[in-house]
Order: C-alpha cells, then sequence, then structure tokens
C-alpha cells in the first residue's frame, strides 16, 4: 500500500450517524487530549473527570487480547456508562474471506453492535484492507468514505481509538502478532498519510493503544436479549483491574415490567497474566427476563456508577 506525503482532510459530506444517539452521548463527554502518534513517557494530564486519551502504554487499560481458537471476531464499540464514554467489546460472528483483522474492523464500520447502549460512528468503507510488517505493526487502508459523519474531536478521538483497539485485539487474539509485543497501528486513507480523521485527529504516525479509554468492566456472555436453558447459568467478564473484584446484581423482571433484586455478590477478577481481569460467575436462575449489571468493587467501599449490564431471558 504506497504513502505519499499528500496532505487530505476528511470529508464532511454524509449523513450523521445515528444522530439522535450521537448527540445525547456528545453532550456527556469531557474533553479530552487528542490521539498522540508514538508512545509518550509522560501521559498527558487528563481534564475533568475522564481520562485523557493518549499514545502511552495502556498501563491501566484492558489487557491485550489472547489467542483463542474460537472464529469470533473481537470488536469494539463506543457505549456510555453513567457520565462517562468507553471502548466496550463484544465476539461476533463474521465471514471468513478476509484476514481476521480486516473482518473484525468491517464488522465495527458496517455492523450494529448487539447492545443497544453502544454504537460505532464510522461508516461502511467502499475499500479496506490491511497488513502486518515486522512483529508488532499493523497498517489499515481505508476508504475516505468510513468518516462520513460528523463529530467533535473528542468523539473522533474515540473512534480512532475503537479502530486501533479492534485491529489489535483481532491480530493478537488470532495469533497473527504475539499478545506479547506492544502492538502499534498505522491508519492510512487511500493510500496516503497525514489525512485528518474526522476533521479532527492526525493520521499516518504509528498510533498505540491509549490508557483509559475502555470500560472498566464489561460483560462478554451472555450477550445482550440471549435466551438461555434454565438452570446453572455461566457469566463470563472483564475487568481492568487484574486481580481486584468486582460487585454484580441480577434482577428479575415482575409481572408488572418492574424489576426486582434477584441475587447479588463478588467476584474476583483474574491476576495472572494469561487470563488477567477475567471473572467468572455460575448463577442457578429459575425461568424468566433478567438484567445482570457489573462493577468493579472500590477500594472505598463505594458503589462503582461505571457498571456494564446485560439483559438475557432464562427459559
Amino acid at each position: 500500500m504506497p504513502e505519499t506525503a499528500a496532505p487530505r482532510r476528511a470529508g464532511r459530506a454524509g449523513g450523521r450517524v445515528r444522530p439522535a444517539l450521537l448527540a445525547a452521548v456528545l453532550t456527556v463527554v469531557p474533553l479530552l487530549s487528542g490521539c498522540l502518534a508514538e508512545p509518550d513517557p509522560s501521559p498527558t494530564e487528563a481534564l475533568a473527570s475522564s481520562p485523557a486519551i493518549t499514545g502511552t502504554v495502556p498501563s491501566t487499560s484492558a489487557p491485550l487480547e489472547t489467542t483463542q481458537s474460537s472464529n469470533k471476531a473481537p470488536v469494539y464499540w463506543i457505549g456510555r456508562t453513567n457520565s462517562n464514554v468507553f471502548l466496550f467489546r463484544e465476539f461476533r460472528d463474521v465471514p471468513d474471506q478476509e484476514n481476521p483483522v480486516t473482518r473484525a474492523l468491517r464488522a465495527m464500520m458496517s455492523e450494529k453492535p448487539l447492545d443497544p447502549d453502544f454504537f460505532t460512528p464510522w461508516q461502511n468503507p467502499s475499500n479496506l484492507a490491511t497488513s502486518i510488517s515486522g512483529k508488532d505493526v499493523i497498517t489499515v487502508d481505508v476508504s475516505e468514505d468510513a468518516f462520513n459523519s460528523n463529530l467533535d474531536a473528542d468523539m473522533a478521538a474515540r473512534a480512532v481509538q475503537q479502530l486501533v483497539y479492534t485491529a489489535t485485539a483481532a491480530a493478537a487474539s488470532s495469533g497473527l502478532i504475539d499478545s506479547g509485543q506492544q502492538m502499534r497501528v498505522r491508519i492510512l486513507v487511500d493510500g496516503h498519510t497525514d489525512y485528518v480523521a474526522f476533521g479532527h485527529v492526525q493520521l499516518g504516525d504509528l498510533m498505540a493503544r491509549a490508557a483509559g479509554v475502555v470500560a472498566p468492566v464489561w460483560i462478554i456472555d451472555p450477550q445482550e436479549n440471549s435466551e438461555l436453558p434454565a438452570g446453572s447459568v455461566k457469566v463470563t467478564g472483564r475487568s481492568t483491574s487484574a486481580g481486584g473484584k468486582v460487585r454484580w446484581q441480577v434482577l428479575k423482571a415482575e409481572e408488572n415490567g418492574s424489576k426486582a433484586p434477584f441475587v447479588t455478590g463478588e467476584a474476583a477478577a483474574a491476576a495472572e497474566a494469561a487470563q488477567a481481569g477475567v471473572f467468572t460467575l455460575a448463577l442457578t436462575l429459575p425461568p424468566g427476563e433478567y438484567e445482570l449489571r457489573v462493577a468493579q468493587a472500590d477500594t472505598a467501599d463505594q458503589p462503582d456508577p461505571n457498571e456494564d449490564s446485560r439483559s438475557f431471558k432464562v427459559r
């Protein structure tokens, strides 16, 4: 994929992606710094109550995905929890005609999240290709029409990190790159460097996963609106606090449509490197409709407002 130095700017033509949802989210996103190319040993200081988006090594962010035998692709979406906006991951069934990185990114840009609380500002591109060079560099070449959404600078930075996280997750989980490497991503637009994504984020240089942009905790299984057999229900999730605790609560739908607490508890997130942050629950639930809520257990014994939730049915 050729690279040139011709500066290009994001086109502003094209409709908004889910305008009502984007408008609601944008009103709560605190001011963030832009994505920086190449890791910076001095993290940018966060403004307001949300962590800054930088190119620093993600020491407190989600652990890099490990190799798995499943054909499901890890895809990151943007979602809101309380007053913050984070990246959340889903594993999706995708066609296997393309390489793992390309098909994960294509799903991110063209499909809808399973969870209605998540969304993507990316548009389905007419052209998308990826390659891997050396041991740790992923190059993504995408057509300009993928950027046809009107975003402010903060949301544009989130969207670029959404791509970086998805590309590196797909490469690591498929075994294309050793998960022990610090992966970096170069984004080209129609083969060119120096494109300005969504009119705000300079592309072309190498970018790393930024710390603090993924949700503190998220539920992997069950997926949103799953139907499960009665009896033992297995729950898996991930916390960015390896070795820490998570608090969970299951609410059951009543006949009048309200939800009442059914069972609560705590679980420990794994500390070992191979499964860092992973937690599992084995619940025995009778038939009914449920909502599972999970949040990190604060060391000061205070509730964490940044929780993830899933609705599901037990037959």
